[in-house]
């Protein structure tokens, strides 16, 4: 161990025994950022910096198993993604398969996939339901797996859900349009029952949600690091709890 690593561990164990457990968000919402431009800036390809930001997927869970925190949305492909070129896509695409078989295998989470699923390959589609089928009496940390998904997508799909609920019922429109309120629609969302993100991360010096569970981050606190992420620590995830307890969440009062 160099004198590096050394000062950044002492530092790292300062900053967690100062953190107020009672304090930690319980649900917390994280945009994988910056596995492109740390494999540039390394040297590497953009496969190897999508497999390095997998790998951080485990590390970055037990943290979390460590602080309390009861629920992790991760973004991991958006529905942009998905136009990217295939030479780039195809590989990536496996990567996150091989990642969430991974998170299945561990025993201690609970998968929960959230997107729309059939805007991605079939075998895509069946990793993903066979993890959330193997995973459904872990007790663990709900781990959200977000794989082609897009916060106003979510949106459209839960009003449609919620429509064809009440035609299967026989409802009408009229009737439908004097009941709907926000809490109709929460029940639609790829994340009923679950509560609200408390807080949302995003690595990468990017200071933008990008379409990340635009209605369930309504209330929450936003934490943007510099460091990619493949390169996130632990003290920037113990930085990133440390701030969010320092907030006073108001809640439009």
């Amino acid at each position: 161990m160099n004198l590096r690593d050394l000062v950044y561990r002492l530092y790292a164990r300062r900053v967690e025994g100062r953190l107020d457990h009672d304090q930690v968000p319980k649900h917390i919402g994280v945009i994988l950022d910056g596995n492109r431009r740390w494999a540039k800036a390394s040297g590497g390809t953009t496969e190897q910096g999508h497999k390095a930001g997998a790998s951080k997927i485990q590390e970055l869970l037990g943290w979390c198993a460590e602080t309390d925190v009861e629920v992790v949305t991760l973004w991991m492909l958006s529905t942009e993604n998905l136009d990217r070129a295939e030479a780039e896509l195809t590989p990536l695409l496996g990567i996150i398969e091989g990642a969430v078989r991974d998170l299945a295998a561990d025993g201690r989470w609970r998968v929960h996939h959230v997107g729309t699923l059939d805007v991605l390959p079939a075998r895509t589609q069946s990793v993903l339901k066979e993890a959330e089928q193997a995973t459904i009496g872990n007790d663990g940390i709900l781990v959200n797996v977000a794989v082609g998904y897009g916060g106003r997508q979510e949106i459209a799909d839960a009003v449609r859900s919620l429509l064809l609920e009440h035609a299967e019922k026989g409802t009408s429109l009229e009737k439908v349009a004097e009941i709907v309120d926000v809490e109709h629609i929460s029940e639609h969302l790829y994340t009923r029952g679950q509560p609200d993100p408390d807080l949302v991360i995003r690595t990468s010096g990017e200071q933008r949600l990008s379409g990340f569970m635009l209605w369930q981050s309504a209330h929450s606190e936003y934490y943007f690091c510099e460091v990619f992420w493949p390169a996130f620590r632990k003290v920037d995830f113990l930085r990133a709890l440390r701030d969010y307890a320092a907030r006073h969440r108001r809640y439009g009062s």
